[in-house]
């Protein structure tokens, strides 16, 4: 996840710009840069790699300027390269932007600049933006960056430096963090508390639909429509490491509470009023019928979330799925051919055992689909067609945020198969969509009940064994608990097809054993709470997850969670949050490191 720096005042501002970027470093990077005014117009240094890249570029003959700003890059729309790092300039070098997020309708305002006479040069979203300022630039720097506002659509925090400005910084945010830091006779803009936190503990929080004007005097914010805002000064209390966890105890609560955000980034752009739009994947229609069968490859998480996308392909889509085990796949020879469709689903896209996975299906004469949260990775490189999923890096082991934007990867690729398979009616389609819509709101939503869930994982303290059990995506989702719960607290646990119990697992079940119930698929609701009734009456505490409305199964359990009510094939996006909620704080009160659980590492790059 990108991370913005921007200062002016009375230092030289490049040492200023590069020590808030090295503070930004734990959020994930590929490339950096900066951009200050000096005496011939605007300074721009960037450099692909890591930060001290960049410095050996800058050397110790960099302009003295005091006003600059600054970027680290995780890619999204293009390679990492020094070309497409930030920051990024128009036609004539007049303006500089720095910008994390996504503009949703980058590619219509390409095509549109380029016909207006723009040379655009790399391959990103944000390019468009310096050349947007500049057609709209008549003498005010705030006038132009207000029109550009009205062009653009998605998510987006961004900086905006002028050579015709040169005393001014103008800052926005929508959907995407930004703070300010007020300092004396001079101001900081960053995209996280830490970046600022060695010059000022005095801040402003931007929120969605505000500006800030940046000069050596004052910051101004107004609304994107310039009317003036008054804003209350926060004083970070927390120490440099609590900042950089957003003041979480932990990295991995933060990754749990991004989820609203990562969920919606990864839909901004995909959704229309007729479906789904995948512009990164090249099938056509007579491609997706000639496939007779789909191999979903991956581990650990990500095969979890495979196991979603086997029943929403097979649901949606018509198509046989099976998978597989990355680990396994090559050692079984598979049954693969041209008419054969491979997805392999990995965080970091260089997983060793998935990637020899996809490099056995191509052998094969297989399509390959990569679902992955790392642009320019080995898998995104050579997969015939890449599905990325924008979570931003995950600091903690235990994955949180990558695997419910997998999930929802995995419902926008199954609805993209049954559009062009025709096997959805359009009115389905759009009530999945519909739905779709709501669930960063609804994420949102199951994050406000985190003490109910804290109250119920303090039982946890000295408990050996769990178990966890559900139906159909509630089974998948299950095993997802069970995977997040031992990971990280060290507690034995297991998921279970609730409907094999009676095939020797009730004969675990004591009253010293919680269970945890998910009854979220109504088409098996009946099935489900007749397994919870079983284990009940043997005595186990049983915690039940269930929809909102559901007036039934508080009678069955001990504990239910309530989720906001969505359709059924949407809910393990919203399912595995509580389960999340419910490892991280038992882990907590059992004392184990959360972020950096035992023997475990976070890619797992060798076989």
């Amino acid at each position: 996840m990108c991370g913005i720096v921007g200062y002016i005042g009375k230092q030289t501002a490049i040492p200023i710009l590069v020590e808030g970027l090295k503070k930004l470093e734990y959020r994930g990077y590929d490339s950096a840069g900066v951009a200050v005014l000096d005496q011939d117009g605007i300074f721009v240094c960037k450099s692909v790699g890591k930060l001290v890249a960049l410095e050996d570029k800058l050397g110790d003959e960099y302009p003295s300027t005091s006003m600059g700003i600054g970027h680290t890059r995780w890619a999204t729309h293009g390679r990492p390269s020094d070309l497409n790092a930030h920051p990024h300039s128009d036609c004539a070098g007049d303006f500089a932007v720095v910008h994390n997020g996504i503009i949703e309708n980058y590619m219509e305002l390409r095509e549109w600049l380029v016909e207006q006479g723009h040379r655009l040069v790399s391959e990103t979203d944000t390019e468009v933006l310096p050349h947007l300022v500049e057609h709209f630039y008549q003498g005010d720097l705030v006038t132009a960056v207000r029109k550009v506002l009205g062009k653009i659509r998605g998510a987006f925090a961004m900086v905006v430096l002028s050579r015709s400005d040169p005393d001014k910084l103008v800052a926005v945010r929508q959907d995407s963090p930004l703070v300010v830091g007020l300092g004396d006779g001079e101001f900081f803009v960053a995209s996280d508390i830490p970046a600022i936190l060695n010059h000022t503990r005095k801040t402003y929080i931007l929120a969605d639909g505000e500006m800030v004007i940046l000069t050596r005097n004052r910051a101004e914010v107004t609304d994107f429509q310039g009317n003036p805002l008054e804003k209350d000064v926060f004083e970070v209390k927390w120490d440099a490491v609590a900042a950089e966890k957003g003041g979480y105890e932990h990295f991995m609560l933060k990754e749990i509470h991004e989820q609203p955000r990562a969920i919606r980034d990864t839909l901004l752009g995909r959704l229309s009023e007729y479906g789904v739009e995948l512009q990164e994947v090249d099938l056509t229609a007579e491609e997706v019928n000639h496939f007779r069968k789909v191999f979903i490859v991956a581990c650990g998480t990500a095969w979890h979330a495979g196991l979603v996308g086997k029943s929403l392909i097979e649901r949606w889509a018509r198509i046989p799925v099976e998978v597989d085990i990355a680990s396994e796949f090559r050692y079984r020879s598979p049954l693969i051919d041209q008419e054969t469709l491979v997805v392999v689903i990995s965080q970091s896209g260089e997983t060793a055992d998935t990637l020899a996975a996809l490099r056995e299906a191509k052998r094969l004469g297989a399509h390959v689909v990569a679902v992955t949260n790392v642009v320019g990775s080995s898998v995104s490189r050579e997969a015939h067609d890449v599905i990325y999923t924008w979570a931003g890096p995950e600091i903690a082991v235990a994955s949180t945020k990558a695997y419910t934007t997998q999930l929802v990867g995995m419902v926008l690729f199954g609805l993209y198969l049954a559009q062009a398979k025709g096997t959805l009616s359009l009115e389905k389609i759009q009530a999945i969509v519909t739905a779709l819509k709501e669930l960063p709101g609804q994420a949102q939503e199951v994050l406000h009940r985190a003490a109910v869930i804290e109250k119920l994982a303090k039982s946890f303290v000295k408990v050996e064994d769990t178990f966890f059990i559900g139906r159909g995506l509630d089974w998948a989702v299950a095993m997802e608990g069970s995977l997040k719960l031992k990971e990280i607290s060290y507690i034995h646990a297991e998921a279970y097809a609730a409907g094999e119990l009676k095939h020797g697992t009730l004969a675990l079940i004591t009253e010293e054993t919680p269970v945890i119930g998910i009854a979220t698929q109504m088409d098996v609701y009946e099935k489900t709470l007749s397994n919870i009734k079983e284990v009940k009456a043997r005595d186990a505490k049983v915690i039940g997850i269930a929809f909102e409305g559901n007036n039934d199964i508080h009678k069955s359990v001990d504990e239910v969670i309530y989720l906001p009510k969505t359709v059924s094939e949407l809910a393990p996006i919203l399912t595995v949050i509580p389960l999340q909620l419910l490892a991280y704080y038992a882990s907590v009160a059992r004392g184990c490191d959360v972020d950096k659980p035992r023997n475990l590492a976070k890619s797992v790059t060798v076989e």
